[in-house]
């Protein structure tokens, strides 16, 4: 189901990968007869995957029991938005609703394309999770608009270190510290969808990101995947330029419910 698209699908198909059988139990799913159709994956996060108008009638019916349980509902904006109107009112007003989010791809190597790239960029090791650690957290409250823990951060820790772990953070580090991060957030069916780009508030508007991007786009097409994906905030002018000059097209449009 995820593999008809796997681009816009690639965050359900890596939590299926991931996750074995034992993920099933978090994936409503609508048949056609013997035929899947359409399934909604339904954790901490909710994201229709093929879902049509019946599908999405089917899947809000189920969902308005699971309220307090969710932090978000994105994807593919043509199936999240019309599942939104079914659920507006029995979920209460959002912290934010995001309509446009572009969906951007890349597939062609900076190298080969001549795209500049930085050196200094590598994937963060095993002992830098206290270096990492402040950059994500400084990323996902800027993004999210709230801090991704209160108290005690050792389930984010976690998080932070599973991905450093897996290779899947790359960095550039200057003096001691973090100046740019960004992760693979999912990988599967051969797409590695990036997230959690960021740039330290001190080395903004000095160029850095953009071959900086070129230089993550190379080392995950050599290490991990044919196709490199992000999704972007329609409004974020500048994140879509660097994007852009990094090779990146747009493929589809997400949208999110921040919860």
């Amino acid at each position: 189901m995820c593999a008809t698209n796997p681009a816009m699908n690639a965050f359900v198909a890596a939590r299926l990968v991931e996750g074995g059988p034992a993920a099933v139990a978090s994936t409503f799913g609508v048949r056609n007869g013997t035929r899947l159709r359409a399934i909604c994956w339904v954790a901490a996060n909710v994201v229709p995957v093929e879902a049509d108008d019946a599908a999405l009638d089917a899947f809000a019916s189920r969902l308005r029991r699971h309220r307090r349980r969710c932090s978000s509902i994105f994807g593919d904006a043509d199936q999240v938005l019309p599942l939104w109107d079914r659920l507006s009112r029995h979920w209460g007003t959002p912290r934010s609703l995001r309509r446009d989010q572009p969906v951007l791809a890349v597939s062609s190597p900076p190298l080969a394309s001549g795209r500049t790239m930085d050196p200094r960029v590598r994937p963060a090791r095993p002992d830098e999770v206290d270096l990492v650690l402040p950059a994500s957290a400084h990323m996902f409250t800027e993004e999210i608009g709230y801090p991704p823990y209160l108290g005690s951060d050792r389930e984010y820790r976690r998080l932070v270190a599973s991905l450093i772990d897996r290779g899947h953070t790359y960095v550039i580090v200057e003096h001691g510290k973090v100046v740019f991060k960004a992760d693979i957030g999912s990988l599967a069916s051969g797409v590695a969808q990036i997230q959690g780009v960021w740039v330290a508030p001190s080395r903004r508007g000095q160029g850095i990101a953009t071959p900086a991007m070129n230089a993550v786009v190379q080392q995950i097409l050599d290490r991990h995947a044919s196709m490199v994906t992000l999704y972007v905030n329609g409004f974020n002018e500048a994140a879509r330029r660097t994007y852009a000059a990094a090779g990146f097209r747009q493929m589809g449009t997400f949208a999110t419910v921040i919860l």
